[in-house]
């Protein structure tokens, strides 16, 4: 046994707060800490260590956020809003807007069905919510996704919608079932309007035995949005054993549909309530299990050394904020949080991954050295270094058409970069289907090295922001600010089974 590094994590039984240590064994990472009062725990971290260790290679800190919501350092989870201590802004913001559901999932962070009372803000609440996150330093949050509960049982969601957008959101999501957009043919059109940019829609598979709502939900849900412009982000929950075997498949159904689908999160299950460990051994999915299965699946057109963590984009954000002189969102999160890539879509829905065309490790090295140049470089030497470093790239850029897809990156670049023109980027959007994983914890893998990155947050109504995984998985945030604005339950909202 190797270890890696030390952090802290927590006893899954009793919820203690225990120094932890990850260690490489077999082949796999781990995570060992001993409890008091329950002995030795020892829980998978990441089943592939070499993978482990190539992910570890992009991590980048961030710096934090200037005004934090809580101004108390403490122990790590102990007292969140954010505070001094931690070490990103908000990339993403969820607010729960209700905890009503219509339906009875298996799985579900928010166990909805389950509480006994409602908890639901007020409108006045929520802005003031979507306030504290525009109010950020040095960055404002630029993205919000409403949750729950299922969003669209407010009757007032399209008045959230636009009031983010008037606060200055850039992206404004909605996290559904899918029920309502299947059921009202107008309802994906009222919110388009409003401002909605993204439905992030529950899609557990492409049969009917891993989504018993494929046929009279997922499928009308996505007509619907397909008939009005709005795009959707597919969010599969992958279970050992129940839907891992479809995941190639999911990527296939999205290519076919990608005028519509504009991406995949992936999210591998995470044992929120009373699992045990035998459920754990036989359902735990990492995200090298995913990525693996993704290469095979896929006969190869995607493999596993194509997906690249968050931080890997930081060399980005630090190129932007050379040349402009502001302050950028910083991509910083734990570089073993998740992974991700791009595939560009042929005519037949064939997936090419963005690798094919690209370099990807010599394009950021080279990014790299034309930051540095920009950082040393006045407004004209900005421009000359800019020009000097694009023609470099054209020696790590592949030019032309690959399997029937024609992607000119060189042109691109230029055009954003010396030109300030952004419809090749969006041509690129256009054609680019999104393929991510976020493997959020639970009391059996917590590691609080990862909370201090996390750059997805909650915002509550006692103006907090809570980081994602210590709120739903942590010492029970969700649950404590739920029922301290509870309300009674009404008559009970019809639910389906799932």
């Amino acid at each position: 046994m190797q270890i890696i590094r030390e952090t802290k994590s927590m006893c899954p039984v009793c919820g203690k707060l225990l120094p932890a240590t990850v260690t490489e064994e077999g082949g796999a990472v781990w995570l060992c800490r001993i409890c008091p009062d329950h002995g030795k725990i020892k829980s998978l971290y990441w089943s592939d260590a070499e993978m482990y260790y190539r992910f570890e290679q992009y991590d980048r800190e961030g710096r934090g956020v200037y005004n934090p919501s809580c101004d108390t350092p403490g122990e790590c989870t102990q007292r969140c809003g954010l505070c001094a201590h931690h070490k990103s802004g908000t990339l993403l913001a969820n607010i729960d807007v209700t905890n009503r559901c219509n339906l009875k999932c298996e799985f579900c962070f928010a166990n909805a069905h389950a509480c006994g009372y409602v908890y639901e803000p007020t409108f006045n609440e929520i802005v003031s919510m979507f306030q504290l996150l525009r109010s950020e330093e040095p960055v404002p949050c630029p993205a919000v996704q409403l949750a729950g509960g299922e969003p669209t049982l407010r009757d007032d969601l399209i008045e959230i919608i636009k009031k983010a957008k008037e606060l200055g959101f850039s992206q404004v999501q909605v996290a559904s079932n899918g029920v309502k957009f299947a059921q009202d043919p107008e309802f994906a059109k009222q919110l388009r309007d409003a401002g909605l940019s993204t439905v992030y829609l529950h899609f557990d598979g492409v049969t009917g035995d891993t989504n018993s709502l494929l046929e009279k939900t997922s499928l009308p849900a996505i007509e619907n949005c397909r008939k009005t412009g709005l795009g959707i982000v597919l969010v599969p929950t992958i279970i050992n054993g129940k839907n891992d075997h479809e995941i190639g498949a999911i990527i296939k159904f999205a290519a076919k549909n990608i005028d519509v689908i504009r991406g995949i999160n992936f999210q591998p299950v995470a044992f929120t309530g009373a699992a045990k460990n035998d459920d754990i051994e036989r359902e735990r999915v990492t995200v090298p299990d995913l990525t693996k299965r993704i290469e095979t699946q896929t006969n190869g057109a995607l493999r596993q050394s194509d997906f690249y963590p968050v931080p890997s984009m930081m060399t980005i954000c630090d190129l932007i904020e050379a040349y402009t002189g502001k302050a950028q969102v910083m991509f910083c999160a734990h570089p073993h949080c998740g992974a991700a890539t791009y595939g560009f879509v042929n005519e037949k829905g064939d997936l090419v991954p963005i690798n094919r065309f690209i370099d990807v490790d010599k394009f950021l090295s080279e990014v790299a050295r034309m930051t540095e140049k920009f950082r040393s470089a006045g407004k004209t030497g900005k421009y000359l270094a800019m020009v000097t470093s694009i023609n470099n790239m054209r020696k790590i850029i592949e030019k032309g058409e690959i399997d029937g897809i024609k992607m000119d990156m060189n042109k691109m670049i230029y055009d954003a970069l010396i030109k300030h023109d952004y419809s090749s980027i969006g041509q690129f959007h256009k054609n680019a289907l999104f393929i991510g994983m976020m493997h959020f914890m639970d009391s059996f893998n917590y590691d609080t090295d990862r909370v201090e990155r996390c750059c997805i947050h909650y915002a509550t109504p006692d103006g907090r922001l809570i980081p994602f995984c210590t709120y739903n998985s942590g010492p029970v945030y969700r649950e404590q600010v739920w029922k301290k604005y509870a309300k009674p339950m009404p008559t009970r909202t019809r639910e389906t089974k799932a």
